[in-house]
């Protein structure tokens, strides 16, 4: 059993993609880290071994070798990763730049990764390329026990102003004959940096938004959907609604909103079975979102 608040080395080579017998011998050769052990002989890791391992694996994957990695003092090891990251376009670099950023609860370092990548590529980008992979990654890092709960918190929060930004950026869109779409997450949801980027993206599309938030109930749904007329209706399901299952939440809220289109995304979606309700629409891939948003008759 591992020890407590402690990483396994397959949680290592999970979240850094380096094998767990190439850790093995970085460590009996070059004393990269020394991870402690329990009394049974299990290696257990730490936050900051975490760190080095993600630091030494990237530059290693950029030509320096584990020989000289090993010489370096662990500032040298972070100013050659900080050259790295402003000198490469590669998104992968700059997932590894918020997640070390994470693990040090460094806002600072994490808001100089999304200036970089906004500059670089755009904000689309930054969220589609880099963010949404990020938050993958994390959520894989939570899984294990790689992370606090209030890492992640903490990221999320910084993501979601970000979000909150942007979208106020965007103009309204007056035009009573724009199309109106009902945003919202079911009972359950509570993430919704997914939701606000969607909510970013039909401002761009020039699209009329009523924003409800997480957690909203079906019978607030029905009642502004009764009162507003909206066209379309949006939501991302990454846990099952109800306890009753996916398929007749699906099946109610098509009910409750007769006449509007529905669009669903979400982690849950590939889980469906049964066929849908026909006002019921998937959305498995940001392509198809955007698709979706340009038509112009959806």
């Amino acid at each position: 059993m591992l020890l407590k608040n402690t990483l396994s080395i397959k949680d290592l080579e999970a979240l850094s993609g380096i094998k767990a017998h190439t850790i093995r011998i970085w460590e009996q050769r070059f004393h990269i880290i020394e991870p402690v052990r329990t009394d049974t002989n299990i290696r257990c890791y730490s936050n900051d071994d975490l760190k080095a391992i993600l630091i030494i694996s990237c530059l290693n994957r950029h030509g320096y070798k584990i020989s000289r990695i090993a010489e370096m003092t662990v500032e040298e090891r972070v100013s050659k990763l900080e050259e790295i990251y402003e000198n490469n376009g590669d998104f992968s670099h700059h997932i590894e730049a918020m997640t070390l950023a994470m693990v040090d609860l460094d806002e600072a370092k994490f808001e100089k990764v999304i200036s970089r990548c906004t500059i670089q590529f755009g904000f689309e980008k930054l969220i589609e390329q880099v963010v949404f992979p990020f938050l993958e990654k994390i959520g894989v890092m939570w899984m294990t026990g790689s992370i606090h709960p209030a890492q992640e918190h903490f990221v999320s929060s910084l993501i979601r102003q970000k979000l909150i930004v942007a979208i106020d950026g965007q103009p309204l869109n007056t035009d009573n004959n724009a199309p109106r779409f009902l945003l919202f997450l079911p009972e359950g949801e509570l993430h919704e940096i997914g939701l606000l980027y969607a909510c970013y993206l039909l401002r761009v599309y020039g699209k009329q938004v009523i924003y409800l938030g997480h957690n909203v109930p079906m019978a607030d749904v029905e009642a502004i959907a009764s009162l507003y007329r909206p066209e379309f209706l949006y939501t991302v399901i990454t846990v099952t609604p109800v306890a009753k299952g996916l398929e007749l939440f699906l099946s109610s809220l098509s009910e409750a909103v007769i006449g509007a289109t529905i669009y669903i995304t979400g982690a849950q979606v590939n889980l469906i079975r049964g066929p849908l309700p026909p006002n019921v629409h998937t959305l498995t891939s940001l392509a198809e979102m955007h698709e979706m948003l340009a038509a112009h008759t959806i």
